[in-house]
């Protein structure tokens, strides 16, 4: 990993990324212990978290990888309970788990519908919500920084469903943000554009998607650093007057 700089002080808070196993979540868990935070990071392949903890920890931070499926709403309040035992309850979470199903509506079945709904907004909603709970009631101050997408707010073809969590991210991040405003819950959300990551890095390759980048004003992928100074003024103290806020981080994509 390269070094990151962020000139954003975050010694003293933890931060728990979810889906830090692979893409935009192994970014977003650098960055927070390049700027002080200890990390959890949860997901749900163990080997891959072993790996990220291992690197953040090799350099100096800490890390603890912690197995988790998000979409086993049973076992969220045990999950926080654990983290709490070994003194790494945080005060930062970032929503960032998040999958979907490729394929036109028609071809949708109620498996696939749920599997979408339940990792992208039904977990993020009781994640925030024992999260807040703890916090609310202990009378501390936290972030939640939810990660949403220009789905939300763009029609993308072939991902209504995906669509539909996203743009359901954003009314519940603003939602959230109203409920726990006297709390000193922040709440808030980034939505990024298109970013090169394993789960779409094949289409990029095929004239598809080569015509699509070259429909982009600035002709290319948006970076993965490119959300670094978005997540880290929410969940940092520069960030400490917004809330209910969607950020849109897409490179200019859709102007």
């Amino acid at each position: 990993m390269e070094k990151i700089e962020t000139g954003t002080d975050l010694n003293g808070h933890t931060a728990l990324v979810t889906g830090a196993s692979s893409g935009l979540g192994v970014r977003f868990a650098q960055v927070l212990s390049a700027a002080g935070a200890r990390v959890v990071i949860a997901a749900r392949r163990a080997e891959k978290l072993a790996e990220l903890e291992a690197e953040i920890n090799g350099q100096g931070g800490k890390a603890l990888a912690v197995a988790l499926d998000v979409t086993d709403l049973d076992n969220i309040d045990s999950f926080f309970e654990g983290l709490r035992a070994q003194d790494m309850m945080p005060d930062i979470l970032v929503n960032n788990a998040g999958m979907n199903v490729v394929k036109p509506a028609l071809e949708y079945t109620p498996d696939d519908y749920r599997q979408v709904l339940d990792t992208n907004l039904t977990a993020p909603f009781f994640l925030a919500n024992e999260f807040a709970r703890h916090h609310i009631g202990a009378g501390n101050a936290a972030r939640i920084v939810n990660i949403a997408s220009v789905g939300s707010f763009k029609v993308l073809p072939g991902l209504t469903p995906y669509c539909t969590s996203k743009s359901g991210i954003v009314m519940m991040t603003r939602g959230l943000a109203r409920e726990w405003a006297t709390k000193n819950i922040n709440v808030n959300a980034i939505c990024p554009g298109y970013i090169e990551t394993e789960i779409n890095d094949f289409w990029w390759k095929t004239d598809g998607g080569k015509k699509q980048i070259a429909s982009w004003p600035r002709r290319r992928l948006a970076d993965k650093g490119d959300l670094d100074g978005a997540l880290l003024l929410l969940a940092g103290p520069q960030g400490s007057g917004m809330t209910g806020t969607t950020i849109t981080v897409d490179d200019g994509q859709f102007i």
